[in-house]
């Protein structure tokens, strides 16, 4: 690999040390989570500093969605890890007694994390507290496009935690590439649908479990019975302080009935205002992470007509990386701002005439990550979620269902496969493995050769837990 260990040698090596055992014990998963929570406490400010200079993300953004979210996320798996790896009793049927059953949480094996580079922190850590509380060997691979950020993890995080059964992996394409071509027992991916078909097929070759953390373009529908300037702030703070919109959840367009979308534009400009003053090139704001998505969202934001739909902001810099916080007006529906994922500062407004136009508009297009509603009107917010599918979704704000952990985060459709976050990623790296145990007590001996009538009336009763019917064909009266 790229200035690397070869990647066979590194799952040779860490099968190896799965075989060992030890990070089957409560007790090494413990010490490794510390170790994750102790580094982000200990280097923090070490860590913003490297997403500054990647993604010019202001220091509170950093603590908050880097930081301070995988200090939870560890203090949490390590106060309930003992209780997750508990074994589950399930009960039995009449077919098994006398027999005890039970579930049982076990390691995976080797695992593979490939991170992205819009939070590369906090999305190369989570999973990774996922798989190490679940008792795996894993091999992170950060974004090499936030070469800063990935430099850091990878020359600090192993003296953080176990570096025989923890590794971290530079790279870029080809090193990803060499990656995917070895075996391994789960593949974690975040980013985008064309390198998801890339980790797919690679998959597939060795029958892999992937689990995808995509994207998509998440819809806000917004009724006229809301309070329009505190759903404007809501929906602001979800885009643009959320890393500029480079979100995987981050609003892509809203769906507005008519009536309120002048006022909404209106309070989303008044927002923005007060979020960045006047000039928001000068104020604390993410910049776009590169030349190829700056020439990207540039181009999405000239073509096929949307140019003319500005109503807000369409600044650029290209020597600063900066496309100014822009909100546009109702393009063509056939534009590229309408089909592909923004995944920067341009937020679309669409006038609608009401929410069965909004529900028919969403499910005319793929699955989105996240689905936000604002209404006040109990029917409405459950016809739409009834009526639509998402990964997930939040009423009457933006964005904070992700930061419940006891919620499942994933996607469905193009938006992804599989959830984690808290208990769920724990299971996400385990195998749930079925154990039945049987006394000797007592063996039926109906379900032996030669099958007699007797045998037949009794299997049919046993089959439908009918214990009554059992005791009466054993007793000669049925």
């Amino acid at each position: 690999m790229e200035n690397g260990p070869d990647a066979a040698s590194v799952v040779e090596q860490l099968r190896s040390v799965f075989a060992s055992g030890k990070t089957r014990s409560v007790k090494w998963r413990i010490e490794q989570l510390k170790g994750i929570s102790r580094f982000v406490t200990e280097k923090e400010n070490e860590l913003c500093e490297a997403v500054h200079k990647d993604l010019h993300k202001p220091f509170f953004e950093s603590y908050t969605a880097e930081i301070a979210t995988t200090k939870s996320s560890t203090a949490e798996t390590i106060k309930s890890l003992p209780k997750w790896m508990k074994p589950e009793k399930v009960g039995t049927n009449l077919l098994v007694h006398p027999a005890s059953a039970e579930i049982l949480p076990e390691p995976l094996g080797v695992c593979l994390i490939i991170a992205p580079w819009n939070y590369p922190v906090w999305l190369s850590l989570e999973p990774l507290i996922g798989a190490i509380s679940a008792g795996n060997c894993a091999v992170l691979k950060p974004s090499e496009v936030a070469q800063h950020t990935s430099a850091y993890i990878a020359e600090w995080l192993p003296k953080y935690v176990d570096p025989e059964a923890v590794k971290v992996i530079e790279g870029g394409v080809s090193v990803a590439t060499q990656l995917l071509a070895q075996k391994w027992d789960k593949i974690f991916y975040t980013g985008g649908g064309n390198v998801a078909r890339i980790i797919l097929a690679a998959a597939a070759k060795h029958l892999t479990p992937v689990t995808l953390e995509l994207g998509g373009k998440s819809p806000v529908i917004v009724d006229s019975t809301v309070d329009v300037e505190a759903v404007a702030k809501r929906i602001a703070w979800g885009k643009w302080p959320s890393n500029n919109g480079q979100a995987c959840i981050a609003p892509d367009y809203v769906l507005a009935e008519e009536s309120v979308v002048p006022k909404l534009v209106s309070s989303l400009k008044e927002n923005l205002k007060a979020f960045y003053g006047g000039n928001p090139q000068k104020a604390e704001i993410s910049r776009v992470i590169n030349q190829a998505h700056f020439g990207r969202l540039v181009g999405m934001l000239q073509d096929g007509g949307t140019l003319d739909k500005v109503v807000h902001g369409g600044e650029t810099d290209e020597d600063d990386l900066y496309i100014a916080p822009t909100i546009v007006l109702d393009p063509p529906d056939d534009s590229p701002i309408m089909q592909e994922e923004i995944f920067g500062p341009l937020l679309v407004i669409k006038p609608i005439k009401g929410v069965a136009e909004a529900i028919q508009f969403v499910n005319s297009r793929p699955k989105p990550l996240a689905l936000y509603i604002f209404s006040q009107n109990k029917a409405v917010q459950d016809r739409v979620i009834q009526e639509t599918s998402s990964g997930g979704v939040t009423i009457n704000d933006t964005v904070l269902h992700v930061a419940v952990t006891g919620l499942p985060f994933g996607g469905v459709g193009e938006s992804g496969m599989g959830a984690y976050h808290g208990p769920h990623s724990f299971n996400l790296f385990s195998h749930r493995k079925a154990i039945l145990n049987r006394s000797y007590k007592i063996d039926n001996a109906i379900r032996y050769p030669p099958y007699t009538t007797k045998k037949q009336k009794l299997i049919r009763s046993v089959m439908a837990g009918d214990l009554l019917g059992v005791i009466l064909i054993l007793l000669g009266l049925k």
